[in-house]
């Protein structure tokens, strides 16, 4: 039978300074200053709409992310985390991230963000290597990154993430371990490293550029996580890598298919119906104007999980996670039998992909490295 999971708040803001061409977000590169107050306050009618959601239930996280939310002045930060308190309950320590760039602009206002109740910081680094970063299309330098990461610390972050790609145009194995270890130089407490993807609908998928050939890529991710791990960081999701207490609790949430509440244009949601036996998945209008200008009641489009995709799309994000799942979670959180994919488990376990213990849902290293073959049997 279905159980309610723990809550979350996801945060969308949509403006950036540039689109950069490998990216599939919804986001939209700002032509003027975007309307900050008109936004923040459709934001919290929006919440306003889906705060029946909560069901009783403290939000334990809030993740404010985009577009480029550190464009967004600390005082309407400040305006927006004051509202959601007043719509919503959050757990007494919530962790409250904020997406930043590490443009001089942006991290003048790491303080201001400090003192608007966010406690961790999510800096878009990417690569600290002025080449890289050009070839990326980013706004912003590798100076700027060095000096962005001081001022987390600075503004008095103890939690920060920084976010790295590597398999960059290029790029070759030896620069993309020197920006692991700048980024370990840091002692960053957590680290969100993973392998550029070309997305349909990106600048990139129309024009290609030259990346590192699969040898490449396999030498640089077998000679990064070595590093990363000699320095003390844990691999505790697929792309993140964390010193002990820094695991990202907002993204465990997803992980561990929890819920949570997305506002913003073009968020997502997703929310267990214990009473109707079902997951709901939620999305937000997606352009900016148009989330602006619609009535607060018709911005939201909402679609039942398919009973025979559940299975799917739990174990797509528990298996992420090095630890997996228990058993008894998968049963609560899909409303499921674990015999369900008693099939499938044997298969698997039988070729060394996932671990033997009947308790849990877990990769084998070898199962973990292959996931999307794992996957591809519950599809």
């Amino acid at each position: 039978m279905l159980t309610l999971p723990p809550l979350a708040l996801y945060i969308h803001l949509p403006w950036c300074e540039r689109k950069c061409p490998y990216c599939d977000f919804n986001s939209y590169q700002r032509e003027a200053q975007p309307p900050f107050a008109a936004y923040a306050a459709r934001l919290l009618e929006d919440l306003g709409q889906d705060r029946g959601f909560a069901a009783g239930r403290e939000a334990g996280s809030i993740f404010i992310g985009g577009g480029t939310p550190s464009l967004f002045p600390a005082e309407a930060v400040d305006l927006l985390h004051v509202g959601v308190r007043e719509r919503l309950a959050l757990a007494p320590d919530a962790e409250v991230t904020l997406e930043a760039n590490p443009g001089s602009a942006e991290a003048a206002r790491f303080r201001g963000y400090r003192a608007a109740g966010v406690n961790r910081l999510s800096i878009g680094v990417q690569s600290f290597a002025d080449g890289c970063l050009r070839a990326l299309g980013r706004v912003h330098d590798a100076r700027q990154a060095h000096a962005a990461i001081a001022a987390a610390r600075d503004a008095g972050f103890a939690s920060f993430n920084i976010d790295l790609m590597h398999g960059l145009p290029h790029q070759s194995p030896a620069m993309a371990l020197a920006d692991l270890e700048q980024a370990i130089a840091h002692e960053a407490p957590h680290l969100s490293w993973y392998q550029l993807t070309v997305e349909p609908n990106t600048a990139f998928h129309s024009a290609p550029p030259p990346l590192p050939a699969e040898d490449e890529l396999a030498e640089i991710q077998d000679r990064g996580e070595e590093l990363l791990a000699r320095h003390g960081y844990e691999q505790y999701e697929v792309s993140a890598w964390a010193r002990p207490g820094h695991q990202c609790r907002h993204n465990l949430n997803y992980w561990h298919f929890g819920d949570y509440i997305g506002i913003g244009a073009g968020a997502h949601g997703k929310l267990t119906l214990p009473a109707q036996g079902r997951v709901l998945r939620t999305r937000k209008t997606r352009v900016p104007k148009d989330y602006l200008a619609g009535a607060a009641t018709s911005i939201r489009t909402d679609t039942a999980v398919a009973p025979d995709e559940l299975a799917l799309e739990f174990l797509m994000n528990a298996l992420r996670l090095r630890e997996g799942a228990s058993v008894a979670q998968f049963e609560a959180r899909t409303g499921l039998a674990a015999a369900t994919i008693g099939a499938q488990l044997g298969t698997l376990r039988a070729r060394g992909l996932m671990e033997t213990d009947p308790a849990r849902l877990c990769t084998t290293a070898r199962g973990f490295r292959y996931l999307n073959a794992v996957l591809a049997e519950f599809a």
